[in-house]
């Protein structure tokens, strides 16, 4: 189910542009179309999931703590394998979340679709990639603007998933920026204090055999890295687990600290919904506890 119209925010939420009106911006692969909202199958927690797709001017909504504010913030990078952005499951809901903490939390509408190419039948990155380009304007607005929203520039992280994990990887290795700079704000460091990785995908070599842990050759590894976060289930039908299990030791080995919290079942794209899975209901728990443990909150 899908219909051209404007995404908006759930209450509470303040949606502002990335980029000026007058900042030409690379399209996504749907060129000119109207941007649309949808939702689909298969329900989750019972209920539905919804979109926002055909996305040109991306944006980002903020949400801000009602009560006790930590000052630090989360920049929510939904999923939707590049075609669209899972605004609720992995979106707003997650927000809903993260505010109760006494953070701020940002969630970006970041341009898609993006179609990845084939090269002898093997998938490759993108040169440009849209998602990570709108992500670190996010990100240097956030530091940039950091008195206006009453938060601390040094604790501002992120949260992805399945594609949107894929891009928190990219933020958190490299300080490279693929558009113009535009403003103040793409002089701020682009690289989050702190990255989650939930049911990350697009990093494994798997043409090296089944139980082999390279990584893609276009995902590079730093050592300045923030401290990470990876959540995911063994039992995930479309991201193996091997995905985040190669990621988590690339940056051991460059000396990055890493958490991992794997769970038996889960499948892929559970978001924050109670299910029977228990994965559902313990992992926002092991987020705020991470957090306290690395001196976000």
């Amino acid at each position: 189910m899908e219909r051209a119209g404007i995404w908006q925010p759930t209450a509470g939420g303040t949606q502002v542009a990335l980029w000026p009106a007058n900042v030409v911006l690379v399209k996504p692969d749907s060129g000119d179309h109207p941007e649309a909202t949808g939702n689909g199958s298969p329900l989750v927690g019972g209920r539905k999931w919804h979109w926002a797709s055909y996305i040109t001017r991306p944006t980002m909504t903020i949400y801000r703590p009602k009560g006790r504010n930590t000052g630090a913030t989360m920049l929510v990078l939904p999923g939707g394998g590049f075609y669209a952005v899972a605004t609720d499951l992995e979106g707003t809901e997650i927000c809903d979340w993260v505010v109760l903490q006494g953070m701020t939390c940002v969630m970006l509408k970041y341009r898609t679709p993006q179609v990845w190419p084939q090269e002898n039948g093997r998938q490759q990155r993108p040169k440009l990639l849209l998602g990570l380009e709108d992500a670190q304007r996010a990100m240097g607005l956030l530091r940039q603007s950091a008195a206006t929203y009453g938060i601390d520039p040094h604790k501002i992280g992120v949260i992805g998933f399945s594609a949107g994990a894929y891009l928190v990887a990219n933020m958190s290795n490299t300080e490279e920026r693929t558009y113009p700079l535009a403003d103040a704000a793409d002089q701020q460091s682009p690289r989050p204090d702190f990255a989650i990785v939930a049911y990350t995908a697009r990093m494994l070599d798997d043409s090296k055999g089944r139980n082999s842990l390279e990584l893609k050759p276009w995902v590079t590894i730093s050592p300045k890295a923030p401290p990470t976060l990876i959540i995911h289930a063994m039992n995930d039908p479309v991201d193996d687990v091997r995905e985040p299990m190669a990621y988590a030791l690339a940056l051991n080995d460059a000396g990055v600290p890493v958490d991992m919290r794997l769970y038996a079942k889960g499948g892929h794209a559970f978001g924050m919904r109670p299910t029977a899975d228990p994965v559902t209901t313990a992992w926002p728990g092991h987020v705020k506890q991470w957090l306290h443990d690395i001196g976000i909150l």
